[in-house]
This record gives C-alpha cells, structure tokens and sequence, in this order.
C-alpha cells in the first residue's frame, strides 16, 4: 500500500458495525498520489497525499 513520503499518512483499519452489532474488518484508504517532486532541483517521482501537495509541503515538478 502506498503511504505518503512527507507525513507518512498510510491506511487505517476498524471495524464495519452492522445494526444487530456485529463487526467485521475494514480499511480506510489515505488519498496518496504518485506525483512528480522536485527534490534538490531535480525532479523525482514519490507518492504524496493530497493534504500535503494542497498545502504546499511539496513543489510538483
């Protein structure tokens, strides 16, 4: 699973809960996309969430 290389947001897990209460397993999945970074004026290709390329954390080269 992808994970984001800045703030390593990755899945989360719980639990589908049913009206008669009973649980079975799931995951959320973080919103990470396989984007091109500059990185120390080079351009490198890494997976970022969409939180950290709104907020600017990342230059898209």
């Amino acid at each position: 699973m992808a994970k984001c290389a800045i703030c390593d947001k990755g899945a989360h897990f719980g639990h589908n809960v049913s009206h008669s209460n009973r649980k079975t397993n799931r995951m959320w999945k973080s919103n990470v996309k396989s984007v091109k970074v500059k990185v120390n004026g080079a351009a490198k290709k890494m997976y970022v969430c969409t939180s950290c390329l709104k907020s600017g954390k990342v230059e898209r080269a």
